[in-house]
Order: C-alpha cells, then sequence, then structure tokens
C-alpha cells in the first residue's frame, strides 16, 4: 500500500509572491530614490538660499553730493569683489528723505546725519565721518582795505543783528546754529540766517550783506576750505568763532559730541585758523532696520572695513570711516550685526545653523527608521510565504521516509528547488535575514540527507 504524498504547492502561486515582491521592492526603491532626491533638493536650496548674493538698497542723496560718490564706490567696490552683500543706490534729494524712505521699508540702508530725526528702530552700521560745524566771520570791503584788518564779528555774542550764510540747503544746518545760540544765551530771531547752495559759493562770500558763514562738514571737505578761501580773497582774511558751550550740548545732546579744528586745517599759509578752536561734531551715519538680519548687517560691516583701503586709494575721505558706537547708551546705537563684527562675536556659518544641520540630521534619522518599517512592512508576505516555505520542506522530510518510489523522490526534490529559488529571492530582497538563510540551509541540508537515505532503501528493494 502507498502512502500517499502530499502535492507540491502550484508553481504559479510562487511566481505570483516573486512578482508582487518585485514590484514590492520596485515600489520602495522609489520611495528612497524620491526621499532622497527630495532631501538633496531642500539642502540645496537652503543653502542657495543662506549663501546667495543678498542686494540691499540704499537711499542716500542729494545727487553728485560726497555721500552719493562714496557709495557709488562702496557699490563697485562689493560688486567687483563678489561679495555676499550688494548695493544698490536709490537717489534722494537728501538725507531726511534718505530717512523717510527707510522708514517706509522703500529703502535697506540710509546714510544721514546722526542729529536728524530717525525712524522707529533705527541703529548705526558704521560712521562714514564725523562732520564738524565751522563758524567764521570776515571784515566788511572797508575794513579789508585797513593795514590790520579784523573781522566785524568776534564771538558767537556779536551775532544778534546780523546775518549768517549758511552753505547747504538742509534744514539740520539752520537748526543746529539755533541750538548753539540757544545754549549760548542768544535769541534766535535775532540772528537772520540765509542758505547757499554748494554752487553759490562765491555769490555767497561777495554778498556784504552777510557777516558771518556756517558749513557743517568734514575737517577736510574741499567745500569748507574753498569757502573760507573765498571769503578771504573777497573780504579779506577770516577769523574763526569759537562754540563755547560745545561741552554742554554735548552732555544735553547726545547725537552731538564736543570737538576742537587744529590749527592750519583749512590752510596753513597764512593758517587758517591760526590756532585751535572749539566747535561741535556730528556722525555722518549709514543706518539700517533693526529688523535687518543679524548675518546680513555682519556681513555688510565686514565687507566695508574690508573693502576701506581699496576705497582709500578711490576717496582718501574714507579714512575716517569708523566703527559705530556699541554701548547700549549710544544715542544711535549700534545695530546687532554691526556690534557681533566689532566685538569679534560674530558666528560661522555652521555656528549659525547648527541647530538646522542638527534638525536635519534627525530628520534623516527618523526618515531612515520610518524606511527600515516600512520596508519590513511591504515584506511581510515575502516573510510568511518563506515561514511557510521552510515549514513545508520540515514536513516533507517525513515524506520523503515514506516514499514508495523515485518518482515522488523527484517530485519533491522538484518543489524544494522552487522553494530554494524563492527563498534565496527573499534574501536578495532583503525580506530575511543571512540568519533566517542560514536555518533554512539546515533544514534543505536534512532534506537532501533523508532523500539520500531513501534512495538507498528503495535501491535495496523491499525488506
Amino acid at each position: 500500500m502507498e502512502i500517499p504524498v502530499k502535492p507540491p504547492k502550484p508553481a504559479q502561486s510562487l511566481s505570483q509572491r516573486a512578482r508582487r515582491r518585485r514590484r514590492a521592492s520596485r515600489t520602495f526603491s522609489l520611495f528612497v530614490a524620491v526621499s532622497v532626491l527630495l532631501l538633496v533638493g531642500l539642502a540645496g536650496a537652503s543653502i542657495y538660499l543662506v549663501t546667495r548674493p543678498e542686494t540691499l538698497r540704499v537711499a542716500v542723496g542729494p545727487p553728485g553730493s560726497e555721500d552719493v560718490r562714496f557709495m557709488q564706490a562702496v557699490a563697485q567696490t562689493f560688486a567687483r569683489e563678489r561679495d555676499r552683500v550688494r548695493l544698490a543706490l536709490t537717489a534722494t534729494t537728501g538725507p531726511a528723505e534718505s530717512l523717510a524712505a527707510l522708514g517706509d521699508r522703500k529703502a535697506d540702508l540710509a546714510v544721514a546725519r546722526a542729529d536728524l530725526p530717525m525712524p522707529n528702530d533705527t541703529q548705526a552700521v558704521a560712521i562714514l565721518r564725523k562732520d564738524f560745524v565751522v563758524l567764521w566771520s570776515a571784515p566788511k570791503r572797508e575794513e579789508a582795505k585797513a593795514k590790520k584788518p579784523t573781522p566785524a564779528l568776534q564771538s558767537l555774542e556779536n551775532l544778534p543783528g546780523h546775518r549768517v550764510a549758511i552753505i547747504g540747503k538742509t534744514p539740520a544746518n539752520p537748526a543746529m546754529l539755533k541750538l548753539i545760540l540757544t545754549y549760548a544765551g542768544i535769541a534766535t530771531d535775532k540772528v537772520d540766517m540765509v542758505q547757499y547752495e554748494t554752487s553759490a559759493i562765491d555769490e555767497m562770500a561777495r554778498d556784504l550783506r552777510n557777516d558771518a558763514f556756517m558749513a557743517v562738514g568734514p575737517l577736510d571737505s574741499k567745500v569748507t576750505a574753498e569757502a573760507i578761501s573765498a571769503t578771504a580773497r573777497a573780504r579779506g582774511e577770516p577769523g574763526f568763532l569759537s562754540v563755547d558751550v560745545s561741552e554742554t550740548i554735548a552732555q544735553k545732546h547726545p547725537a552731538y559730541e564736543s570737538a576742537e579744528i587744529p590749527g592750519s586745517t583749512f590752510s596753513s599759509s597764512p593758517a587758517r585758523p591760526d590756532d585751535k578752536v572749539e566747535t561741535i561734531s556730528v556722525d555722518h551715519l549709514m543706518v539700517a532696520p533693526k529688523s535687518l538680519t543679524e548675518a546680513t548687517v555682519t556681513a555688510l560691516t565686514r565687507q566695508l572695513f574690508l573693502a576701506r583701503p581699496a576705497l582709500l586709494r578711490e576717496l582718501p575721505g574714507v579714512a575716517s570711516l569708523e566703527k559705530p558706537n556699541t554701548d547700549k547708551d549710544a544715542a544711535i546705537p549700534a545695530h546687532r550685526g554691526a556690534a557681533a563684527y566689532i566685538d569679534g562675536t560674530d558666528r560661522t556659518f555652521l555656528e549659525r545653523y547648527s541647530d538646522f544641520l542638527w534638525a536635519g540630521l534627525l530628520l534623516l534619522s527618523g526618515l531612515g527608521s520610518v524606511g527600515a518599517w516600512l520596508r519590513s512592512y511591504l515584506k511581510r508576505d515575502e516573510r510568511n510565504a518563506y515561514m511557510a516555505s521552510r515549514d513545508r520542506v520540515l514536513e516533507m522530510i517525513a515524506d520523503v521516509r515514506r516514499a514508495e518510489d523515485a518518482d515522488a523522490l523527484i517530485n519533491m526534490q522538484n518543489e524544494v528547488d522552487k522553494v530554494l529559488r524563492e527563498t534565496l529571492d527573499c534574501f536578495e530582497d532583503g525580506a530575511i535575514e543571512e540568519a533566517a538563510l542560514l536555518a533554512f540551509g539546515l533544514v534543505l541540508e536534512q532534506f537532501h540527507f533523508a532523500v539520500s537515505d531513501r534512495r538507498d532503501v528503495l535501491a535495496r528493494g523491499p525488506s
């Protein structure tokens, strides 16, 4: 009596599982590829956004002024050096309009004097120069013909009832003169003030109605030096008026500083002035809103001071370029980006974005864990099929020992060969681990031992 042998599972089911496994494998591979490309794209986009050149709008004016020429040189230097921060100039009629553009967010930077009304949360990036108040008087024409001409006015106390010619159309200069007169105890309505364009200096010097003159600018200003020379040619040797209340003004108004004009500043022969003169000064600033990012302002400040030697060759006045006051009680505090560069606390790229890098690494780790779980989830059918196939081979060992002829052994070997191919495919697809493959090898070895023994028994004939 023949012992019944369990028929092998149809090969079609194995083929179907293989196709499903390959589809799942392709799906998982596609998921991994898309995820990697997405992460690489995000990383590349982030690096580009962080390191790409940034163009800042600078409001500066009036056209043709020293401020415009300076900022043009700075913008050209930044573009030539391919720096991270670039500048685009926005022309204005003067510092007041520049500050208005900054307040309206039509500009990212502005160039103006520190004594002008600033928009809220405006902070200093750099001191471009210091502007000094220069007051002088000249004798009348009759006095100029005398052997020892003396200026009509000797001090600020002589100004009441006289006329002061102010160079420049900005309203800030008359406001500064009124402040000086107020602290000197002089009624401002007793002094007549008239403003002249910088192109009308000769006309100003020849007008005998002008008793005194005022200019506000750096000590090496060509405009101031030319105005003093023009009055000397037209009226006689000028005399300089001292602002004796400069320290009081500086204490009451932090935007101003007590300063001195050294002798022979505007001319050495003859010496103009012949001795130091007390006056007040005000910073001429590049300012930015507090909202402008720290990294951008740090890069801008670094570029500005690194470009100073190159700018000095083009504009000698750049030698007065200074760092802003980083004290918290400063009249116009330094921007945190400028302060970081000045104090040496500016952070590198890795220091600024280390949190994001660590977050990215954690995200990658999380995605790896999710991918591993998803891979395991997608391979669950293959693992179940492997377990069923291994158990089937174990059952077939007992069937082999009961087989009655060689054909039955061949049929079971064919089935085991198919199971072996299926198992190797599962291993290559990652559905099973190497340890599981070793365990299946032990089962397969026992199956072959059983087949060999059974063949020997069948060859000897029935017992």
